[in-house]
């Protein structure tokens, strides 16, 4: 039931970043024809692609950390043991878990301040709606780091 919930939310992260990914390619490839061949464009066009490329990112991120396919400095695991390379690893995991903690944290505080303000991003969307991806990417990217600390792949 475990592996079944899990593979269903990693299709719906793999899906989620397809269609952003499509979505922005297709509005900027919209934007660029219609500027140049009609003079005109989405108004709001720019500000969307901005926050798409936001959540492209995150949602990014987030499918990094859990194929294992980020950037990472490995100079030191190539000299070490077995077990002193689990040891580093798990440490490694832990100060990542942390930071990305510390991350949702803040994150969290300025979109509460974003929704406190009332400020829009583009058209009428609010701000605190195109920034929300970012506490939520955290809070998995924190949930994943912890559960690699605790049981190495």
């Amino acid at each position: 039931m475990a592996q079944r919930l899990l593979r269903w939310l990693h299709w719906l992260e793999d899906s989620l970043l397809v269609t952003l990914v499509l979505g922005l390619l297709l509005l900027a490839a919209y934007q660029v024809l219609a500027r140049n061949f009609f003079s005109t464009g989405i108004v709001w066009g720019d500000g969307l692609l901005r926050v798409l490329v936001f959540w492209v990112t995150m949602v990014g991120a987030m499918m990094a950390a859990r194929r294992e396919e980020h950037i990472r400095i490995d100079a030191i695991s190539r000299f070490l043991g077995p077990r002193s390379s689990q040891v580093v690893q798990r440490f490694a995991n832990a100060f990542t878990c942390v930071m990305c903690g510390l991350l949702a944290y803040y994150s969290y505080q300025f979109v509460l301040f974003e929704y406190q303000d009332g400020t829009l991003a583009f058209a009428s969307v609010p701000a605190w709606v195109c920034e929300s991806v970012l506490p939520f990417g955290a809070v998995i990217l924190t949930l994943r780091y912890a559960l690699r600390t605790v049981w190495l792949p």
